[in-house]
């Protein structure tokens, strides 16, 4: 059987209609999008068609639109881009809300920002690794001046309450960052229906091109520029803007919308598929993260007594691609925080596979990583499934 890849929460190819419409912007469509010229004003329409595809995907308008470079800079412009317009202000004495088990494009910039005097609260999260809304309600003080969680962890892929998250905040008059780099294209998300302020998204997560990705930004909230240079993006990041990436990334948005329910199913199936076979045939197992509030394609197990990134290695070496958590920090030898904050056993700790389903995956090719996963873990305890 050809290589099985099962992880792309890590990334996904790009599609081959997102590639087809980004080709001509490395060659013949050249023109820069500043440009009076023929050539740029064809290279403005692709940007300008670009950010629309993105904003209906999103359910905004294309003004509220900013492009990136992907989710870190999107997180990263958001939390610092906010706060430094407010310290312009005046606000000094400022105080962000976030998760745990945030990625760390949130939790670096949070803890830079308490080496700068901001105040940071990090929200526990449940077993399931869901924020608890009690808790966050009473966390919010006078000067809480963000509150930035993330719409499902990358890593168990449990979904957060966003609703209630982004309704309690608003009562107390602070707004709202949602991270949605690895729920976008999984499941639906309209900006407007939630009410959030600002949300990141990453093409590479969804069949677009690495180094793609947009912020939206809620008419009326105001940033401090990230990238000074020309007025490109509203002034916020100055800069040419890179066509391709662009032009990939509107495409693929416009595709995960088309087909999001019908892969959605799909890859709840084969997840599910998936589950069952590992619980069934390997014992002393643990499922992270929560049984129903989950992304449809994300798998993250724990096997007891089993070294994870050793047991990914071999996995490699039998044609199966998986990750040990979050592929940001692969080879960082170290225990996932997120498992930590989920109160996972030691036992279980250092040995979970993250699993991710994608468009090209199939059911055989689920029957056989199953397989070969019960027979790498019975080798490696011993010959004890």
């Amino acid at each position: 059987m050809e290589r099985i890849y099962l992880d792309y929460n890590a990334t996904t190819p790009v599609k081959p209609e997102v590639l087809a419409e980004m080709l001509p912007y490395f060659s013949v469509e050249y023109g820069n999008p500043s440009s009076l010229h023929r050539h740029g004003r064809s290279a403005r329409i692709a940007v300008d068609t670009a950010r629309e595809r993105v904003a209906v995907s999103l359910g905004c308008a294309g003004h509220e639109i900013i492009f990136t470079s992907g989710g870190t800079e999107s997180d990263n412009l958001a939390i610092y881009g906010y706060l430094e317009k407010l310290a312009e202000s005046g606000n000094r004495k400022l105080h962000v809300i976030t998760s745990v088990i945030e990625h760390n494009a949130v939790l670096k910039v949070c803890q830079h920002l308490e080496g700068r005097g901001v105040e940071v609260t990090y929200l526990p999260v449940s077993g399931e690794g869901i924020v608890d809304v009690e808790i966050l309600k009473s966390s919010i003080k006078e000067n809480t001046s963000l509150v930035s969680i993330m719409a499902a962890n990358n890593e168990i892929g449990t979904i957060q309450p966003l609703s209630d998250i982004i309704k309690i905040s608003h009562e107390k008059g602070v707004p709202v960052h949602v991270d949605a780099v690895q729920a976008f294209g999984k499941i639906p998300l309209n900006v407007r229906e939630l009410g959030v302020d600002m949300l990141s998204i990453s093409g590479h997560k969804f069949y677009g091109p690495k180094g793609s990705g947009a912020l939206y930004v809620r008419r009326g909230m105001q940033l401090e520029a990230f990238v000074r240079g020309g007025s490109q993006e509203r002034g916020i990041r100055g800069g040419t803007e890179n066509i391709p990436a662009i032009v990939g990334l509107g495409k693929a948005c416009e595709t995960a919308m088309s087909c999001l329910q019908e892969n959605f199913i799909r890859e709840r199936m084969l997840r599910d598929r998936l589950q069952t076979l590992i619980l069934k045939n390997i014992r002393d197992v643990r499922i992270n993260g929560d049984s129903e509030k989950r992304i449809p394609n994300t798998l993250n197990v724990s096997f007891s007594g089993i070294e994870a990134e050793a047991l990914a290695v071999r996995l490699d070496i039998e044609g199966i691609s998986v990750s040990t958590g979050s592929a940001c920090s692969s080879g960082a030898s170290q225990v996932s925080h997120v498992l930590r904050a989920l109160g996972s056993p030691p036992e279980f700790l250092g040995s979970a596979i993250r699993f991710s389903i994608g468009l090209e995956t199939t059911a055989e090719q689920i029957n056989h990583a199953a397989l070969i996963t019960a027979d790498m873990v019975a080798g490696m305890r011993g010959k004890e499934v």
